[in-house]
């Protein structure tokens, strides 16, 4: 083309264009005229979302799982901090109710003890154990109990179950307790059943006291209860010392040995009961007297009061 030409005149009109449009045209009405009749393309597009829904199953699945692993670490960190609480109130309450049942036990001991002493008519000092001897030869215990606090030497200490020694040293506010137990240990015993009188020492083990020099006549037996005599006047009568376990022959075959199982709880408790005196028990008033005898009522007092002095 020259130069000097001017630009393409342009043409207008494109028959084989305008064809297709109409084409496309015609078809598009004819769609929605059978769609609107007949519904076919609503279930066609149903067919094609029931036919793409795996791709969009797969195409979250990654969404979900990051969603369920976040969740699942959560739950996990939640369920060990509950199992770390619940664990703790477990041991809370384990505590509590050990401290409870100690306390409960302690309760049952101090009932029992003051039940022995009151039915024995004793005024008694109630003690807490200090310290315990650790020597293997030895059967003490340290009180937290002194001469401020009024105990003597020679005082006599029983739980509920029966005697457990007596006071050999006493410091202004500490004393030391001599337990049956003790090599060192001796006290005047008899039979229950018949009223023999023996010895009881100590052995040294907690669970053991030995009766020496059983007559092989002598009436005693296995389940015999061995309570105090009260000769000697160190400690009072009655007071359950142990029972009878075992008789064999002593070394020379003459008498009998015989083991006992202390009555006492020699090896449990947190306190103990120190025997002060005996409480004197009120004396029946005196029947009145007629008038004439005068001098038989001053001789009835003398005598209900000589009676009285002796048990205090």
């Amino acid at each position: 083309m020259p130069p000097y030409a001017g630009p393409p005149v342009p043409r207008h009109g494109d028959p084989a264009g305008t064809l297709r449009l109409l084409g496309w045209l015609a078809l598009a009405i004819a769609l929605i005229v059978l769609d609107h009749r007949g519904g076919w393309l609503s279930k066609l597009r149903a067919d094609a979302t029931l036919a793409v829904q795996p791709l969009w199953r797969i195409a979250a699945m990654p969404s979900e799982i990051g969603a369920q692993l976040r969740s699942g670490a959560a739950t996990r960190a939640q369920l060990q901090r509950e199992n770390e609480s619940l664990r703790n109130a477990l041991l809370v309450s384990g505590a509590r109710i050990a401290r409870l049942q100690t306390a409960a036990g302690d309760n049952l001991r101090l009932a029992g003890m003051l039940g022995v002493v009151r039915r024995e008519g004793f005024d008694v000092q109630l003690v807490p154990i200090l310290d315990v001897d650790l020597d293997p030869t030895h059967q003490r215990l340290v009180l937290d109990a002194g001469s401020r606090d009024g105990v003597r030497m020679g005082q006599s200490a029983v739980d509920a179950g029966g005697l457990l020694g007596q006071i050999v040293a006493v410091m202004p506010t500490t004393s030391t307790l001599l337990l049956l137990t003790d090599p060192d240990h001796a006290v005047p015993v008899l039979v229950q059943r018949n009223g023999i009188r023996l010895v009881a020492y100590g052995t040294g083990r907690s669970d053991r006291i030995e009766l020496a020099n059983v007559p092989t006549s002598g009436d005693v037996r296995v389940g015999d209860r061995i309570v105090t005599s009260g000769l000697g006047g160190r400690f009072p009568p009655g007071f359950p010392v142990g029972t009878v376990n075992q008789l064999r022959p002593d070394e020379s075959r003459a008498f009998l040995v015989g083991e006992l199982r202390p009555a006492a709880q020699l090896d449990r408790g947190r306190d103990v009961l120190l025997l002060r005196r005996v409480i004197a028990a009120p004396s029946p008033p005196a029947p009145a007297a007629p008038e004439a005898s005068t001098p038989a009522t001053g001789v009835q007092a003398t005598g209900a009061q000589a009676t009285a002095e002796p048990q205090r």
